[in-house]
Parts: C-alpha cells; sequence; structure tokens
C-alpha cells in the first residue's frame, strides 16, 4: 500500500460532505479527531433517560435484561457491543417499536415508555433504521416531505435548514433516492427524521453497508447533526469510529450494560479494548 491517495471513492458532487468537514472523523494518517467527540463540548440536563429497561419481541424471551441510558441536552451518545447485545432492540424500544416489559423511558422528564412512535415524533424524537429508511421510489424532495406529515406548512423553513446541513441533498431534490448511493440514501433518512426539528435523533448502525470512506463522511455529518443542536443517540457496528465521535458512550452486552464512560475513556480501557476492539485498537 502506498502513502499516496487513492482515487476511489466519491469526488465533487458525489461526496457526502465538503473539504471543510474533512477532518472531522479520525483516519490512519490522523488519528485524533479535529472536532468530533470534542471533550469540552457543553451538554446539559437530562433529556432522554432510559431506566432498567426489560424488552423483547416474543413472550418470555428478553433481548434486554435490565439496560440503561442516559443523553444530556448537547450530547451524542454512542451504544456498542457484540452482535446480539441488545443495541438495536434498545434503540426500537426507546422509540415505542419494542414492547417494554419493565423499566421505563423519560423524555425531559416526562414518562413515554411503549408511547406510539408518531406521538414520539410530535414530541421531538427522530428515528433511522439501520434499513428500509427511504422511500425507493420517490424523488429526495418528495422523501423529505414525508418527514413533514405533522406540520406540511413549514416546509419550506424545515428544507432550507436540512439542506444546510446536506447540500447534496438540494443538489439531488428532483432525482429518485433509489438510484442514490448507499451513502446518499442515509442522507436522505437523516434528513427525513431532521425535518420534524427533533431534539433527539435515535440512529440504528448508521454505517452499515458502506465504503469506508462514505463511513466517515457519515459520522462527520453526524457530528455536525449535534453540534447543530440535536442531541444524538447512535446504535453503531464500527466500535472505534463511534467512540471516537462520541460524548459518552455505553457497551451492551447480552442486553446489559458492561462497560460506560466518555468515548475516548472507553478507548483507552483495556477491557474494552480486549472484548470489544480487539486489534481496531492499533489497526485504524
Amino acid at each position: 500500500m502506498t502513502d499516496a491517495p487513492t482515487p476511489s471513492g466519491p469526488t465533487g458532487d458525489d461526496r457526502l460532505v465538503g473539504a471543510e468537514l474533512a477532518g472531522a472523523v479520525p483516519t490512519p494518517d490522523r488519528p485524533e479527531p479535529v472536532v468530533a467527540g470534542d471533550p469540552r463540548a457543553a451538554v446539559g440536563e437530562v433529556l432522554l433517560q432510559a431506566e432498567g429497561l426489560v424488552a423483547g419481541y416474543l413472550p418470555g424471551v428478553d433481548i434486554l435484561n435490565g439496560a440503561t441510558l442516559e443523553l444530556h441536552r448537547g450530547e451524542l451518545v454512542g451504544i456498542i457491543g457484540p452482535n446480539g447485545a441488545g443495541k438495536s432492540t434498545l434503540i426500537k424500544a426507546l422509540f415505542g417499536l419494542v414492547p417494554i416489559r419493565s423499566g421505563r423511558v423519560l423524555l425531559d422528564g416526562e414518562d413515554i415508555t411503549s408511547r406510539p412512535a408518531h406521538e414520539l415524533v410530535e414530541r421531538g424524537v427522530g428515528y433511522v433504521p439501520q434499513t428500509k429508511n427511504v422511500f425507493p421510489s420517490l424523488t429526495v424532495e418528495e422523501n423529505l416531505r414525508m418527514g413533514m406529515y405533522v406540520q406540511p406548512s413549514r416546509f419550506a423553513e424545515r428544507f432550507e435548514a436540512v439542506v444546510e446541513l446536506f447540500p447534496l441533498l438540494a443538489d439531488r431534490r428532483r432525482q429518485r433516492a433509489g438510484l442514490l448511493s448507499g451513502g446518499q440514501r442515509q442522507m436522505v433518512a437523516m434528513g427525513r427524521a431532521l425535518m420534524t426539528d427533533p431534539s433527539v435523533l435515535l440512529l440504528d448502525e448508521p454505517s452499515a453497508g458502506l465504503s469506508p470512506i462514505n463511513q466517515d463522511e457519515v459520522f462527520a455529518r453526524i457530528d455536525q447533526v449535534k453540534r447543530a443542536g440535536v442531541s444524538v443517540v447512535m446504535v453503531e457496528q464500527n466500535a472505534r469510529k463511534c467512540l471516537l465521535i462520541a460524548d459518552t458512550a455505553f457497551v451492551l452486552d447480552q442486553g446489559r450494560n458492561a462497560h460506560s464512560g466518555s468515548g475516548q475513556d472507553l478507548l483507552d480501557d483495556p477491557t474494552v479494548i480486549q472484548l470489544y476492539l480487539g486489534t481496531l485498537a492499533h489497526d485504524l
């Protein structure tokens, strides 16, 4: 492998982020984040809280076994862990998509446990699923309009705010979402969730299936979303890159909290490295 940059990956108008965000996510040649996961980032009071969640899809089969989580205003929380740990189940439980058998979820101090998803959207919670997160036969603009079913009269205002974060969406607004690359479709999905001007954004595996270049760009945009004032909870299989941009992180294992701390603390934790990061701790 040479040190010269390779020509592969998106260039020009196909890039998901501009040059101003190119340094937001660490690379092998630049191991320290430039803006992501800044330990000096200001966070406020608790906004979203999950207490002792026990939940699952089938009666008598629990996937979550007492999971807890806290999200403060202005914070990006990352959730990592092995396959089958219950990470996606936790996100879905927060959004009312998985039955919660015990425990509770609080939003701004109000109990929202098992509230239906449409009520949570109205209360300021956005959700981006891992798969099937766009309408492929609709244009980019039509996908964004689907996110404004609660307040259609605010479409123009919210469209301008969203394309400020994702300029590519303005350029591709007339293009069918199904013709976009995987990374571009992820931008559409996040953009649609942001159209309702949420205070909390829940992301389920946002880098899944993307090329390494597009993964870095997606993580950079997620960090930018947080800096625009949206508090973020992100489940992510790419543990190291998740920890690099997370202000706080939780390691979930067998449906329980195994470790928690700042993203940097977990990156430096020998136990976390051995059990959950492995050789990635040295290779990236």
